[in-house]
């Protein structure tokens, strides 16, 4: 039985590399909100509505093929290395199936697209981006598909790599096709999105190479065994994958949608939530990091039936992620000024932003236990109820919530907040989520096999 320095010093070696890769990752969507903030209000505006509907849509998906983790893990655990194959190649089959729907409403968005009401330019803008960066979500999900069965592995450095070098071709490709510099036309907002499906390929293919040189994989015959979709493996794929994936959606779009919501309060609001988004997504990265980890140990300890064992992954990761989060919090609070003048040269968004900063740092250490709990249920594979929960406090409490406090307020006790009530409802709803996950994991980990 492992202590509890070590499970917190074998969590921080798998949640390191993910942290930077996830990091990095995020390095590419905050470079692009300051690079379109720095081309244009209306571009940043355009590239703040149509990311969140990309965002949403790849949540949902990915989240579906996050399934292929505790998968792998539990048969890591016990032992099964014939079977960590063919479940990885079930993966991959699911993540081509879901491209197909997600690039057809990428680039026919209609529906979605009337519930913002914005200017026509900011309208046009956005639809271009959506349309141009669906071209990358085939290599996406086949990326995340990697991701997740390395993750499971612990193999969580080569995704660290891999993240490093696409942000570093990223960055500078946004910039030249953003505002049309070493021969390219200039695109504007747009330019992020054919940079960023052009790294998509990228990723998918670096992750190729690795797998075909790394004798480390050869054990798991991906390719040189390759099987056909089996409707057994895809169905238990789906069963566990598809309330993960909406979980993943919700969460995201009690977020995202913000952005359509607010978008009458003019670009100014806009282009302000959408740099404390920004902000906040860069920040999760931490707690995301230790959860994954979490998962990995949770489902290894489980597939090997270690019950006692999963239970004390899963609170040691809680514990690192909140102590962390909540360092981070308050060093983001003193450093608000700077960072937001770093977003952008518009004083009014700025502003704006400032403003809104306590709200993400009120929220972090109750988001550290819901999330990290969350993804501690997923290696258990209790996936439904953990949706259940994700709706109620993120829609529910924080899309709705928000948008009352927001356009309604409390009558006499509250006046309408503006923006800032979506930011107030999200401190409740991560309050709410931490406590019914802290209560779900608690019952389902009593219930685990013990030693």
């Amino acid at each position: 039985m492992k202590s509890p320095v070590a499970l917190f010093q074998r969590i921080a070696a798998l949640a390191w590399p993910v942290l930077i890769a996830q990091l990095s990752s995020m390095t590419q969507m905050v470079s692009d909100t300051v690079l379109t903030g720095r081309y244009g209000t209306t571009d940043l505006a355009a590239v703040a509505v149509g990311s969140g509907i990309y965002i949403s849509v790849v949540m949902l998906m990915v989240g579906i093929l996050q399934a292929v983790a505790p998968t792998v893990a539990h048969h890591v655990g016990a032992g099964r290395n014939d079977e960590i194959g063919p479940a990885v190649q079930q993966g991959f089959w699911l993540a081509l199936a879901l491209s197909v729907p997600a690039m057809l409403f990428l680039r026919h968005p209609d529906w979605l697209m009337q519930l913002a009401d914005v200017s026509p330019e900011v309208n046009t803008r956005a639809r271009d981006y959506l349309a141009t960066i669906a071209w990358g979500l085939p290599a996406a999900f086949l990326y995340r598909t990697f991701y997740a069965f390395t993750n499971a592995l612990g193999r969580t450095r080569v995704l660290m790599f891999i993240s490093l070098t696409t942000t570093a071709v990223h960055i500078p490709l946004s910039w030249a096709l953003i505002n049309g510099h070493l021969g390219l036309p200039a695109m504007g907002g747009v330019g992020c999105a054919v940079s960023s499906a052009c790294i998509c390929w990228l990723a998918v293919v670096s992750a190729l190479i690795h797998v075909q040189r790394t004798p480390a994989y050869q054990p798991y015959h991906l390719f040189s065994r390759w099987q056909p979709p089996r409707a057994a493996q895809l169905g238990e794929l789906l069963r566990l994958g598809l309330p993960m994936g909406f979980s993943s959606f919700v969460e995201i779009t009690s977020f995202t949608l913000i952005a359509l919501l607010v978008a009458r309060l003019g670009a100014t609001v806009v282009a302000g939530h959408r740099i404390v988004g920004n902000l906040s997504a860069l920040i999760y990265m931490l707690p995301l990091a230790i959860a994954i980890a979490t998962l990995v140990l949770v489902g290894q300890a489980l597939g090997g039936h270690d019950g006692t064992g999963a239970r004390r992954a899963a609170r040691a990761g809680i514990v690192f992620a909140t102590g962390l989060s909540t360092l981070v919090s308050i060093g983001v609070w003193f450093v608000r000024e700077p960072v937001m003048a770093a977003y952008t040269t518009d004083p009014a968004v700025r502003e704006l932003a400032v403003s809104l900063v306590i709200y993400i740092c009120l929220y972090q250490f109750f988001d550290a236990i819901q999330t990290v709990a969350a993804h501690a249920l997923r290696g258990y594979k209790i996936t439904f109820g953990p949706m259940l929960i994700h709706t109620l406090c993120f829609w529910g409490i924080g899309l709705a919530g928000g948008n009352w406090l927001s356009f309604h307020g409390l009558g006499s006790l509250l006046p309408p907040q503006g923006v800032a009530g979506f930011w107030q409802a999200a401190v409740l709803s991560t309050v709410a989520a931490s406590v019914l996950f802290g209560f779900y994991l608690h019952y389902a980990s009593q219930g685990a096999t013990q030693d």
